[in-house]
């Protein structure tokens, strides 16, 4: 292929698409960014990790996301349904994160803020344009999309960004998906109006409420809404006829603490779903191809990182495209780099969340005990520190050792998920 139009194309407009754009843009390039929809439009994944603060600086894009003055999130909590046990995770009080809040968001703003934010960067956003396929050239890409008039047309580039989020599309092209066995869930949500909020700093958090095989979360997204979700086995969801509202108001029957939160609450519109929890892609790289975000993996959402991943990579894989067209090389060794570093940082979240949903998890992770400053390696992974150094990787492998233990052995009181249920204490000791 000679003489491309772009350098590079990115296929997607949200947070991972926007910031390999913006980053790509700083650098000089020239680049098309195709996103589908028309933004503002609603999502969710509504909350952020401390992290995402030194992003938002490289990006330059801080200042106008603290002028729409998003609520401030200090910590995350975590409650059992039966209100039995909670606990409480403070950003700033992590012996070994370097970041000390967040921000909570409602995505139609904070998407078109970022994607506002790279075309004034000098990317070429265009949106209301669906990618449909894309296909590998002799020293480029190719893609063919549909323009808002429903017209093909089609596009060259020296590299591709795949930013098109659980819609996987240059991995759905190459049959690379692969989903997670055991982790087959979906999410009933919506936006509601007066739900309980707790006083003070503790009013941003997010609240996580574990039941024995579901979990709802609570996330404040702006002065008055708050988003409200679901997450169940999509299995369990199809079996109980597939009704959206009468699942979301089952898990609230079983909640007394949920209960509470909700009881004056009004929805925003109707309550959604969405399915297809937890994949990755066999591959994150291809020929002048590199995949962010959730176009690389998705996994249940329970620990919030969903939008840092998206951005970090989204950085990481612009760097990766900057340095291939300076030396002028097809980055193949750049982005064998980048898949490594993203692999390894997936996999902080991907071990917590598979062990998220067992019960000696739970057990030793709503009763922490400050030994070995373990809580403190817990919180840094919650802030987003996904590329700790040995200090916060072998605290990590011991936290999974206990839970192993505790399978067999009660180091920490024996929980249940009932209604009724109190804490069982650990047998006496001789």
């Amino acid at each position: 292929m000679s003489n491309p139009e772009f350098d590079a194309i990115v296929i997607g407009g949200g947070p991972g698409g926007s910031t390999a754009a913006t980053v790509l843009a700083d650098g000089g390039r020239r680049v098309l960014l195709l996103e589908k929809e028309v933004f503002p439009r609603f999502h969710i994944g509504e909350s952020l990790l401390p992290y995402n603060r030194a992003l938002f600086e490289e990006l330059g894009v801080w200042p106008e996301l603290a002028a729409a003055a998003f609520p401030r999130k200090c910590g995350a909590q975590f409650h059992l349904g039966n209100g039995s046990l909670a606990t409480r995770f403070v950003f700033r009080e992590g012996r070994f994160t370097r970041f000390p809040e967040a921000i909570q968001v409602e995505r139609a703003t904070f998407d078109h803020i970022l994607l506002k934010h790279a075309r004034q960067r000098g990317a070429d956003a265009r949106e209301g344009w669906t990618v449909r396929r894309f296909v590998s050239r002799p020293g480029g890409v190719g893609i063919e999309a549909i323009n808002p008039a429903n017209e093909i047309q089609q596009f060259d580039a020296k590299f591709l960004v795949d930013a098109s989020g659980r819609g996987n599309l240059t991995g759905n092209q190459e049959g690379l998906r692969e989903t997670h066995p055991r982790l087959r869930k979906l999410a009933v949500f919506g936006h509601f109006t007066g739900v309980r909020r707790d006083a003070g700093e503790h009013a941003g958090d997010t609240v996580i409420t574990r039941l024995e095989n579901q979990w709802f979360w609570l996330i404040p997204v702006s002065a008055a809404k708050t988003s409200v979700g679901l997450v169940m086995d999509q299995a369990e969801f199809n079996a109980q006829g597939g009704a959206p509202a009468a699942a979301f108001a089952r898990g609230l029957a079983a909640s007394p603490p949920m209960q509470a939160r909700m009881a004056e609450a009004k929805p925003v519109g109707e309550l959604q779903v969405t399915s297809d929890f937890s994949y990755r892609n066999r591959r994150f790289v291809g020929p002048r191809l590199v995949r962010v975000g959730d176009a690389a993996g998705f996994m249940d959402p329970i620990f919030s990182a969903g939008v840092y991943l998206a951005m970090w990579s989204g950085r990481l894989a612009a760097r990766a495209i900057l340095q291939s067209l300076a030396r002028g090389d097809d980055g193949a060794r750049r982005f064998a780099a980048y898949e490594r570093r993203v692999r390894r940082g997936m996999s902080f979240y991907w071990q917590m969340v598979e062990r998220f949903y067992t019960t000696p998890f739970m057990e030793i992770f709503m009763n922490p005990r400050d030994n070995l400053s373990l809580p403190a390696a817990v919180n840094a992974i919650l802030a987003g520190e996904l590329e700790g150094n040995w200090n916060l990787r072998w605290r990590l492998w011991i936290f999974f050792v206990l839970i192993k233990l505790q399978a067999r052995w009660p180091l920490v009181p024996r929980l249940r998920f009932d209604a009724s249920a109190e804490t069982e204490p650990p047998p006496p000791t001789t």
